[in-house]
């Protein structure tokens, strides 16, 4: 099989396809035809040299860890088409995963949304339980347009919220789109939020990090109102939370089933034949932009 792969670690340059043997499915496990695979900054990390805790890597690596595609062995029915998630390993025709890690893909949804769809929504929802995020709040958004962002502003109006989201000047007409009070980045940061939200912040989910956590800690007190995404260095220092593990079937097939029914919106920035993958990964290292960077396999 055609696969992703780097063996050293550096930029996108150390990207190359290589052929691969083709895995097979085993006892509770499924193997997928992969259509679309997201590329994240998750990824990137894992390719310039960062290892996740309790994760084994093998040479060559193999990026990727959201597909969508078409169940071709084990415990589903061959032709099941799926939407899925893993560590690694996703940036490749075939992929074997667990049976419990894929949900089916709603009709509704088009593999190249499918392929990026399962990092980002579920990041957002995972958050958004984890800040307890209560009707009627108001919720600060850093990096509103990307697409943990996009799923987390529309997320948290579905469940009653207010939201303000930050975004460069580019994507304030989207974030308008999403139901979000757009302001955008930089100096004066604190006092356009708070002329946003002239009754007060009570939540932040963070994506930008830096000079943007910083304002979120002046504009809320409780700490453990207040995650980032990215700031983990400073995380534990500030007394904020970080985001989880809390991906799963269950959770995926509820965020997919609000896409199908028109509820979720969810935007790719761009599709990649996985040949460019260098030029994907270049683009997702590029900074904070609209949507989601996508790979597509034949």
């Amino acid at each position: 099989m055609k696969a992703v792969v780097f063996t050293e670690f550096g930029g996108p340059e150390v990207l190359r396809v290589v052929d691969l043997p083709e895995p097979h499915a085993g006892p509770g496990e499924v193997r997928v035809r992969v259509k679309a695979a997201g590329v994240q900054p998750f990824d990137a990390a894992v390719r310039a040299g960062w290892e996740p805790p309790h994760l084994k890597l093998t040479w060559p690596r193999v990026p990727g860890n959201e597909f969508a595609g078409v169940v071709d062995e084990g415990e589903l029915e061959a032709g099941t088409e799926v939407l899925g998630f893993t560590a690694v390993q996703a940036a490749a025709e075939y992929i074997v995963v667990p049976a419990t890690d894929v949900t089916p893909k709603p009709p509704e949804m088009p593999w190249e949304v499918a392929g990026g769809f399962t990092a980002g929504t579920q990041t957002a929802s995972i958050a958004l339980e984890a800040l307890n995020l209560r009707a009627g709040e108001t919720l600060l958004v850093h990096g509103a347009a990307g697409s943990v962002g996009t799923a987390a502003v529309q997320l948290a109006k579905l469940q009653g919220a207010r939201v303000v989201g930050t975004a460069s000047e580019a994507n304030q007409d989207y974030l308008r789109e999403l139901g979000a009070t757009p302001v955008v980045y930089g100096d004066g940061l604190k006092d356009r939020i708070e002329a946003a939200a002239p009754e007060g912040v009570d939540v932040v989910l963070d994506g930008a990090g830096g000079a943007a956590l910083d304002v979120s800690l002046e504009l809320v007190r409780v700490r453990d109102r207040i995650l980032t995404l990215v700031d983990h260095d400073r995380a534990a220092e500030l007394g904020v939370l970080v985001s989880k593990s809390g991906r799963s079937a269950a959770r995926l097939a509820e965020l997919a089933a609000l896409y199908a029914k028109g509820d979720l919106r969810f935007t790719v920035r761009r599709a990649y034949p996985y040949t460019e993958a260098a030029a994907a990964h270049r683009e997702i290292e590029t900074g904070h932009g609209r949507g989601k960077i996508v790979l597509t396999f034949p």
